[in-house]
């Protein structure tokens, strides 16, 4: 059952420590800069793989017994599909194995984890919080996993999110910024008009989640656009994005597919989150139209 999370902030001079692991990452990086636009209660700690590698545990429970932080935001995680199913046994060790070891270091604190809309099979789509989940995929598998770690933890939060896009700081970890590479050296993308998810800006995603964090919220959230797109319906916002480009891009299927099964609808359903922030989601193509040409 959800409940409030019950910690206390502080003001500026005593603010709390506030984790955030995956800070290289998009969603990670989201979250550092929307911290420091809005003015947080919080000395946000962002750790990168280079500040801490989180499967070395030693290390990580010295970093914890000196700094103590008040709130995890935990975005770390071995997230590309391929790399995931070519070696399972390190996709287990980061992205379950570390969030166990984190969580139980974690105890007293208050502790976000981020995880996929890939945790379904995709077979009906627009999927709320108590569906169900059937992974398809090593990643998803791990996903699947690890949530169930951090249920166990008193004061949790997971937020379940999907194909988040915006710029990241080694510029290739988003669907926009593989898209911009390929058609910049004019390769030919295929995209799939029949694999479906709920795409949203890593910055709105970072923002959702501070309000859902200044809300005490925990238990479990969706956290996405309110719009189903297909991948290539977004490639064809995201072309008219970058006037300055020529896209070659194919309409392709998830049937021709060489590789492991995909989910083919994994849209989420958000009205939780969004009764308890009083907001709707963001519509992706609405978000886009707004910022100038070129700047995704």
């Amino acid at each position: 059952m959800d409940r409030a999370a019950g910690f206390a902030t502080r003001n500026s001079a005593t603010a709390p420590t506030a984790w955030i692991t995956g800070a290289g990452g998009l969603i990670g990086h989201a979250l550092v800069t929307c911290a420091s636009q809005r003015h947080l209660p919080w000395n946000v700690r962002p750790l990168t793989r280079k500040d801490l590698d989180l499967t070395d545990t030693p290390a990580l429970r010295q970093l914890h017994r000196r700094e103590r932080p008040a709130l995890i935001l935990h975005c770390a995680a071995l997230s590309r599909t391929p790399l995931c199913e070519a070696d399972p046994a390190a996709a287990r060790r980061i992205n379950v194995e570390a969030t166990r070891e984190l969580c139980q270091l974690a105890a007293d604190s208050y502790f976000v984890f981020f995880s996929t809309d890939l945790v379904f099979d995709g077979r009906k789509g627009a999927y709320r919080e108590e569906d169900p989940v059937h992974p398809l995929s090593v990643y998803a598998e791990t996903k699947v996993a690890a949530e169930e770690i951090v249920q166990a933890h008193p004061r949790h939060l997971i937020v379940r999110t999907s194909l988040n896009l915006g710029r990241s700081p080694s510029g290739d970890r988003a669907f926009n910024e593989e898209l911009r590479r390929a058609w910049s050296s004019g390769r030919v993308t295929r995209l799939f008009v029949d694999e479906f998810r709920s795409p949203i800006a890593a910055i709105e995603t970072a923002r959702l989640v501070w309000h859902l964090v200044q809300h005490q919220a925990t238990g479990l959230y969706h956290v996405a656009g309110r719009e189903r797109l297909s991948r290539w319906e977004l490639g064809r916002l995201l072309a008219r994005h970058w006037p300055d480009l020529t896209p070659l891009m194919e309409p392709a299927s998830q049937k021709d597919f060489p590789g492991p099964p995909r989910p083919p609808d994994t849209s989420l359903d958000c009205r939780k989150a969004e009764t308890l922030l009083g907001q709707a989601m963001p519509a992706f193509s609405t978000w886009l139209a707004a910022q100038p040409p070129g700047t995704l």
